[in-house]
């Protein structure tokens, strides 16, 4: 499969999740921000523990990342998914 096959799949990803039953949703990362201010602890411990650039990106950015990441994030700062990321109705955002 070529990258245009990547591309796609990926549109088709977007495409169903904005139109899934329920509205629209999007991903806060703003508790983990906090939650890593609380404990102290820098992105570049995260890069130092695991955590690669890319993923911190798209943590920056509010963009998808993998349960995998959600899981390591939670090790490496002993705290529950709720503490890294919350759900937010899409009208919000693009006020």
């Amino acid at each position: 499969r070529g990258l245009g096959d990547v591309y796609k799949r990926q549109e088709l990803m977007v495409f169903y999740a904005k139109h899934r039953k329920g509205g629209d949703t999007v991903i806060d990362y703003s508790p983990l921000w906090i939650t890593m201010e609380k404990r102290n602890i820098s992105q570049y411990y995260l890069v130092n523990n695991g955590i690669d650039y890319r993923t911190m990106q798209q943590l920056r950015n509010n963009q998808n990342i993998t349960a995998s990441t959600i899981e390591k994030l939670c090790r490496i700062l002993s705290c529950t998914p709720n503490d890294i990321l919350t759900f937010s109705d899409d009208d919000i955002h693009d006020k």
